[in-house]
This record gives structure tokens, sequence and C-alpha cells, in this order.
């Protein structure tokens, strides 16, 4: 049994009793997340699936980060592959009595990457030049995708102590989610993932650009967005399993 697995009384339901097939350590994580109308984005999210809401309220949610260690169970992580930024625009949904994330879109610094979450993954994934770096308490982050406008730009960094947020709370419904849905010929599938609980910190960030969600039809509020950071997080992932 991988060590990840002694851990679970965190989570909303069982792990898979399948086994996993990936592993992933995340890094350097920001969540930006605002609210908006359900209608706002019900005709962006597959009828399949329904609008997971906080509050009456909807949640966008733009997030950067990198990704090292990226390896198949049982296989030594592949040179060239296994390590690279990522950014994702996500909302939170459900089918059934399974809550998930839903993703507009997700960048990544690696053609093969890209390649092999589109074929076996039915994700939209797009290839972007990325940079994340670290300089001093700051990460330094910016994406450009190479086939559109959509691009994000800024830097951000912690500003509290680590801390593990309590079931009903706005921060443990935007982050403690163990499982995508996506679409593929009509037919719902969901991928399992299994981590530790988000070892969340509070958040400023400077952002320059940020293109990402209007790149998919989706206008962001003008409020400032909520933010928190997460230095580190090892995942498991299982292999999409249809509805």
């Amino acid at each position: 049994m991988h060590r990840l697995l002694r851990v679970t009384a965190h989570r909303p339901w069982p792990v898979p009793d399948r086994p996993w097939i990936m592993r992933q350590n995340w890094h350097d994580l920001l969540f930006m997340h605002w609210p908006l109308p359900p209608q706002d984005l019900r005709p962006l999210v597959p009828a399949q699936l329904e609008l997971d809401l906080y509050g009456d309220q909807a949640w966008i949610g733009v997030v950067p980060f990198w990704m090292s260690g990226i390896r198949k169970r049982g296989l030594p992580p592949m040179p060239g592959l296994s390590r690279f930024p990522e950014l994702n625009v996500r909302t939170y949904v459900r089918c059934g009595k399974k809550a998930g994330v839903y993703f507009f879109s997700l960048d990544a610094a690696n053609s093969t990457a890209v390649w092999a979450a589109r074929k076996f993954y039915h994700l939209p994934y797009f290839r972007a030049e990325m940079r994340a770096e670290e300089r001093g308490e700051e990460i330094v982050y910016s994406s450009r995708r190479l086939e559109s406008s959509a691009e994000y730009s800024g830097r951000y960094h912690p500003v509290s102590d680590v801390k593990l947020r309590v079931k009903g709370s706005l921060e443990h419904f935007l982050t403690e989610r163990y499982c995508l849905y996506t679409i593929s010929e009509g037919e719902v599938y969901c991928g399992d993932i299994h981590h530790p609980p988000w070892p969340l910190q509070d958040a400023i960030a400077n952002v320059t650009k940020n293109s990402m969600a209007t790149a998919v039809g989706i206008t962001l509020p003008p409020a400032a967005p909520l933010l928190h950071f997460a230095k580190r997080l090892e995942i498991l992932i299982w292999p999409l399993e249809r509805v």
C-alpha cells in the first residue's frame, strides 16, 4: 500500500478499490477564486453535470502551479516529461451525490502531456509557454497559450501559517475535491484522485495579466479574488471511469 493511502479519514468517500495508475507532486499552487451567479456558468457546463454552489453562488477558479515527479505506477519519472508548469480554469460540479471539479481549460508546458491528457482523459489541455520561478518568498509565474491569446502573468506568496480548513467552510468547499468530471461523446467520466488535506495558507498576489477565464467565455467580476497558497502536495491518480 502506498503511504498516502494510510491517511483517508478526511475523504468524502472511500478510496477507489481499483489500482491507482499515476503519482504527481504539485508545487507553489495559487488558488484564485471568484463568486459568480450560477446563470453565468450554467450554459458553459455540460447539462449532465449539476453546478455545485456555496452560498447560492457558483465559483470560478484560476489555478497556477507546477508539477514534478510525474510517473506511472511502478516506473521512474520519465526524462523531460516529469516536471513542468500547469494552469487551470475550473468550477465545481456534482454528478449524483459526488462532488468534483470541472475544467474549462488546462494549460501545460509539455506537448506530450497535453496530447496524453486530451487522448486518455478527454480534458481540454492546451500547449503554452510557461515559467514558474521562486524569487525569495515570491513565486513569479507566466503563461502564454500558443494557439490563442490566453495569458497569465503575476507574482504571489503566502502571508500566513499553514491551516487545515474545516469541513463546511468556503475554503474546504473550494479545495477538498477528490475527483474530476469530463464528457466524451455525451458520456460522463469521473477521474478519482487522492491526497492529504490541503496545507492552505492565505496569500497575496500581484497579477498583471489574466485572460484565462475570458478565453473560455467567462467574465470575472471586478472584486478581488479569494487567494490561497499551497507549497507542496503529493497526488495519486486513478484512470477515468464512466459514470
